[in-house]
């Protein structure tokens, strides 16, 4: 027995609705790439930049773009006679929780590997000119439990004591929020 070969073709607003669609879709998939980047100054590099004490200021924003939360942060930076970055993080939210990040960044052929306790798929940031990208899987505090949410990150050196950080938060691939913080040397 033989199945007949169905063929359904899509004319008129239907198929001009699939069309911007998929071109949604495509416009989606392009971004940044680091090589966008690669002659723009001030360099940064990471073990330069992240070294002694910086602070931050920033806000978390939800879905729609609303700030929903903003924070202070203290951040500690040193480096190891093997090339190992540690930066000691401490949050404090303007609603008074306080949270605690310790990243290890472990140099590797592309840059570093990035980890940290909370970070449950770990981060390879690699930079070029005045940019850093790192993309990585955060655990974080939802409702009674947690959540994994992918981290899209890129910092961009502004002057050489200040960094602009700019996060944005997906889930199953669906932009949740973003996170905009200045980072300072001190």
């Amino acid at each position: 027995m033989q199945i007949p070969s169905v063929r359904v073709f899509v004319s008129g607003p239907v198929r001009l609705l699939w069309v911007l669609f998929t071109l949604g879709l495509l416009a989606g998939c392009a971004g940044p790439s680091l090589e966008d980047y690669r002659d723009r100054e001030p360099a940064l590099v990471p073990a330069s930049f992240f070294t002694g004490e910086l602070t931050a200021r920033g806000v978390v924003k939800d879905y729609s773009g609303t700030v929903i939360r903003t924070f202070d942060a203290e951040i500690t930076a040193s480096w190891d006679e093997d090339g190992t970055g540690t930066l000691d993080e401490v949050f404090r939210f303007d609603d008074g929780e306080v949270q605690t990040r310790v990243w290890t960044l472990t140099p590797n052929g592309e840059g570093y590997r990035a980890t940290a306790g909370d970070v449950v798929e770990p981060g390879q940031m690699r930079w070029q000119g005045n940019a850093i990208h790192m993309n990585y899987v955060l655990r974080v505090a939802y409702g009674d439990g947690t959540l994994d949410v992918r981290m899209d990150d890129w910092m961009y050196l502004i002057t050489p004591d200040t960094l602009i950080n700019q996060t944005t938060m997906s889930k199953w691939g669906i932009d949740v929020g973003e996170i905009v913080l200045v980072i300072q040397k001190q």
